[in-house]
Parts: C-alpha cells; sequence; structure tokens
C-alpha cells in the first residue's frame, strides 16, 4: 500500500490536542490521524448501512426508541467508581 501526503490545516489548539495524544499512544502524528480518519470513514459506512437496515425493516421512531430503552435498561453498567 503506497502513501500520499497531505497537507492540512487545523486550529491550533486541536493541533495540540492531537500531537498529545500520538505521543501518548507512542505513535506519530501522521499514525494518529490516519487512524482517526480511518475511523470517521468506518463510522459513516456503518452509519449507512444501520440506515438501511432500519429502512428494511421499516422501523419508525417509536420502535427505534422502544429498542433504545429496551437496550439501556439490560445495558450491563461497567463504569468503575473512582472516588472522585
Amino acid at each position: 500500500m503506497g502513501v500520499t501526503k497531505l497537507s492540512v490545516s487545523v486550529d491550533e489548539d486541536v493541533a495540540q490536542l492531537v500531537k498529545s495524544a500520538a505521543q501518548q499512544e507512542g505513535t506519530t502524528v501522521s499514525a494518529w490521524m490516519t487512524e482517526a480518519a480511518a475511523a470517521r470513514i468506518r463510522n459513516e459506512f456503518l452509519g449507512e448501512i444501520v440506515d438501511e437496515v432500519i429502512a428494511d425493516l421499516g422501523l419508525d421512531d417509536a420502535s427505534l426508541t422502544e429498542l433504545a430503552r429496551v437496550a439501556r435498561s439490560t445495558a450491563v453498567d461497567t463504569a468503575i467508581d473512582t472516588g472522585t
């Protein structure tokens, strides 16, 4: 797989956060930004698939609201109490 160099402009605050996140993960800014972009693309594709499934199943807003309610009521709480 080849690579293409891109030039992007971001707000200074965002740039600092990206640099910090990349450093914390022990990776380069380029690798971090590539993974972030890939995740965004995956999420958009996933959203399109979910929209298609919802349409195919004929689910309306009320049905989706009920599904979300049931999912929340049966979810396992994995929060850790840190005492703060």
